[in-house]
């Protein structure tokens, strides 16, 4: 079990406490490499691998879920997920149980699905990625949580106090299979998963289930218009070609003069070198999930 002591708002030895008396109930062995002991969630998922014969699971949120499977994809190995973040998008999607006892029983009687993961210059993201405004969000929202402990509050938090001072649209040409689009924006996300869409009151669920990947490209229309958009995607509410511009295909290169950039991939930060290109990966990830779940667009 890779644990990432530092996700979600439960104590880290609550939760490790709280899946070993799971796994003992069913009379199962666990042993947690703790991602704090290393220096990076990858490197923890590398140290999981040096046991050819354990099943392998992650509990944390998605940032990490994303960082073990960037490596744990390419074993070939299924892997568990125990939810243990703050939104869950990637196991909500799934329908993975969100409650702790049923997530373990799902990891040792489920089966593995192949599940599409996209790529962004070959670093994995498994919900979004997205360049602009949301990289300077996540900066903010770590300092918040720091303070104030890790809630869906603070995180909202977060994106008002980031818009207050937020500046500098970028100007970006973003081509999307044959189509081309030259374009000013705070904000461009790259979505490959259905059901944050659907959370989000967003159109492009039929183009994920389509395989392809959703681009939003938000309007250039000032700090004010920031504020409004955002509530406006926060409340469920947002209209396309007002509050986003959406687009969708396989294939998408965005390219802007600054090359260098941050980059948010499912809650994380990277910076990295331009121009950007996105799409599936070659592999699917392999997770476990219960064996009666029905098939789902995620």
């Amino acid at each position: 079990m890779i644990l990432n002591a530092a996700s979600g708002n439960q104590d880290g030895d609550d939760k490790r406490s709280a899946i070993t008396a799971a796994f003992t109930k069913r009379g199962r062995g666990v042993d947690f490499i703790n991602v704090q002991d290393h220096d990076s969630v990858e490197a923890a998922a590398n140290a999981a691998l040096a046991d050819p014969d354990a099943a392998l699971a992650i509990a944390g949120g998605d940032g990490t879920i994303c960082g073990a499977a960037s490596v744990l994809a390419g074993s070939g190995r299924a892997i568990g997920i125990i939810p243990a973040g703050t939104f869950n998008y990637f196991a909500r999607s799934l329908g993975l149980p969100q409650e702790m006892d049923a997530a373990v029983e799902t990891l040792i009687t489920g089966q593995p699905r192949a599940v599409n993961v996209a790529t962004v210059n070959d670093r994995m993201f498994l919900n979004n990625a997205s360049i602009g405004a949301y990289a300077a969000i996540l900066q903010t929202r770590e300092g918040t949580y720091r303070r104030w402990g890790r809630s869906r509050l603070a995180a909202y938090w977060s994106v008002v106090k980031t818009l207050v001072t937020f500046r500098a649209p970028l100007r970006l040409n973003v081509r999307v299979d044959d189509q081309t689009l030259t374009r000013r924006t705070p904000i461009i996300f790259v979505i490959n998963n259905a059901y944050q869409l659907q959370q989000m009151g967003l159109d492009g669920a039929e183009a994920v289930a389509a395989g392809e990947l959703v681009v939003l490209i938000a309007p250039n229309t000032g700090r004010l218009g920031l504020f409004r958009h955002a509530a406006a995607l926060a409340l469920g509410i947002a209209k396309s070609e007002t509050d986003y511009e959406m687009i969708s295909g396989k294939n998408i290169e965005i390219v802007m003069k600054r090359k260098r950039r941050p980059v948010a991939r499912d809650g994380e930060i990277t910076r990295m070198g331009g121009p950007f290109t996105l799409r599936h990966a070659a592999d699917p990830l392999r997770v476990m999930v219960p064996r009666d779940a029905p098939p789902s667009v995620r």
